[in-house]
């Protein structure tokens, strides 16, 4: 996973473009197609804000944020590649989620949503959230599980 940590990034990137951009040519904004009726739905929004619509219509300052966390996620990663593998997984996750959602945020002004869950009350999301909440998962199980101090690991 060391050696192909780009090319993993490059693929979820561009699963998570590709997937976007048939959205955006096959549906119009605010179409919904039911999957399973009333439970999941393929449904075209845009997001000028972020999880939850936070910061609507603040795209500059998404995009900024966003650059920097980037920036800090790969330094992150490249320091830390002798670490549990669940530790780069996670970063990878993370790296192409948020690139992603950036690249549509400096092209579009907007991020593309589709995903629609309508059992429960929860935003519409894309594959780079899916990317990101899975990273972020596996990054707190990393923390609780696997990066412990030497010693701890011999009492458990």
């Amino acid at each position: 996973m060391k050696k192909a940590r780009y090319v993993l990034i490059a693929g979820i990137l561009l699963v998570d473009q590709l997937v976007k951009y048939v959205v955006r040519i096959h549906m119009y904004v605010g179409e919904s197609i039911p999957v399973i009726q009333n439970v999941f739905h393929l449904t075209y929004v845009r997001n000028t804000g972020a999880a939850f619509n936070l910061f609507e219509g603040m795209s500059l300052f998404l995009q900024v944020v966003t650059f920097f966390a980037l920036i800090f996620a790969v330094w992150f990663m490249e320091k830390h590649l002798e670490r549990h593998w669940t530790l780069l997984l996670s970063m990878i996750l993370i790296v192409s989620g948020g690139a992603g959602n950036l690249l549509d945020r400096v092209m579009l002004g907007y991020v593309t949503d589709l995903f629609e869950f309508r059992l429960i009350h929860f935003p519409v999301f894309n594959v780079a959230d899916i990317a990101i909440c899975t990273g972020c998962f596996i990054l707190v199980l990393y923390t609780f599980v696997f990066d412990r101090p030497a010693e701890e690991k011999g009492k458990a």
